[in-house]
């Protein structure tokens, strides 16, 4: 092992303070992201898009071309071409992977230890049904020496014990059974991924089985599924810094750099994420406003009443428009304001300013979301 003094099971790297900030950070954004309450349909779309982006994202890392779009098919139960069938094979893999860990975690409870019987049998999920596809036996640790890019991986003849080390270690530096931060949890699912990256127990498939490790990790420890995907989105979008920091770490024998580096991706992650989903839910309240408001207009034409309704219940919010913007902004509404005079549009928009549902800028028109913000608790600045 004089060539792989970096597999020490040791704890080598350091927690800066920038990066303890940014798993507070991190611990804050869960937190949140967990509260926010949300339709039983919406947690369901984003439960697919997290999984889709998972899904694309580590097996993208690994060359497989297939876009979101595509693997969206796939869920959906599309079959692709088959000069596609084995990278639809991979991902449909990785995708029933996360669901059974979904299921397992957050419906039964259940609660595993990190074995070698388990790292075989993640393995075998990513790698069923591939074939030559896969250089590889699923579930099998490799019977022969590898070497990928500069680097030699360990002799096969060490594999099993440096799997069984690497359990032992994990359970004594990180504590599991003992209970674990949510800071703790994201630095032991960042430092399995990468010992399973060195030790590289499989022929093939090891970056995908220590990704899922991540995955199963920080579920467990109690990561919105809505977000599962970040870690390996974020490796993905950086896939060469991806390949440096795992180099850098290898020959630095220090992992400081590297869990910098995924925390950072991480906490960027969530932020994005907890914003996206923040603005879902504003535009939820924000048309309950426009149906409370409306519900308290007398009107006399109804014809007319659901038009200017519709009108501003279609209006993307935070983003100017002038009449005839407006007017083209669907079918629906297009149809609507064919059949009435250029008088009858100015008399709908000045009753919606009315209302203060809308706000005129110069020529240009703004569905007025500030009224309902300013209902809202202020933020600490």
């Amino acid at each position: 092992m004089e060539r792989h003094k970096h597999i020490s099971f040791r704890k080598e790297w350091e927690i800066r303070a920038d990066c303890a900030y940014m798993l507070g950070e991190c611990d804050a954004y869960v937190k949140a992201l967990t509260d926010i309450p949300l339709k039983p349909e919406n947690r369901r779309k984003l439960l697919s898009v997290s999984l889709v982006k998972g899904a694309q994202a580590t097996t993208a890392i690994e060359g497989n071309t297939l876009s979101e779009e595509e693997i969206k098919k796939i869920t959906e139960g599309w079959k692709l071409p088959p000069s596609k069938e084995y990278l639809e094979i991979e991902v449909k893999n990785i995708i029933e992977a996360f669901n059974t860990l979904l299921h397992e975690i957050i419906d039964e409870k259940k609660e595993r230890i990190i074995s070698p019987d388990l790292i075989k049998e993640f393995h075998s999920k990513i790698g069923k049904n591939l074939g030559e596809n896969l250089d590889a036996i699923p579930g099998r640790f490799r019977n022969d020496s590898r070497v990928v890019g500069p680097y030699l991986t360990p002799d096969y003849k060490n594999v099993p014990d440096l799997i069984e080390q690497l359990c032992r270690w994990l359970r004594k530096e990180f504590h599991y059974t003992d209970g674990q931060s949510f800071s703790t949890s994201v630095i032991q699912a960042i430092v399995t991924h990468v010992y399973i990256e060195w030790i590289h127990p499989f022929g093939d498939g090891n970056g995908r089985t220590g990704r899922l490790f991540e995955f199963f990790i920080l579920l467990r420890a109690g990561l919105p599924s809505i977000v599962s995907h970040i870690l390996s989105n974020f490796y993905n979008q950086t896939r060469s810094e991806y390949y440096k920091q795992l180099d850098n770490a290898r020959k630095k024998r220090d992992l400081t750099e590297f869990i910098q580096y995924a925390v950072q991706g991480f906490r960027d992650g969530l932020d994005e994420n907890l914003n996206i989903i923040q603005e879902s839910q504003f535009f939820i309240f924000w048309h309950y406003y426009i149906y409370e408001i409306f519900a308290n207009v007398k009107y006399t034409k109804k014809d007319a009443f659901k038009r200017k309704r519709e009108l501003i219940l279609q209006l993307p919010i935070n983003k100017e428009f002038d009449i005839d913007e407006m007017l083209l902004l669907t079918p629906d509404i297009a149809k609507k304001y064919a059949i009435v005079n250029r008088p009858t549009i100015l008399r709908d928009l000045k009753e919606l300013q009315e209302l203060k549902l809308l706000v005129k800028i110069g020529r240009k028109y703004k569905a007025n979301t500030n009224i309902l913000k300013a209902m809202m608790p202020e933020k600490k600045s």
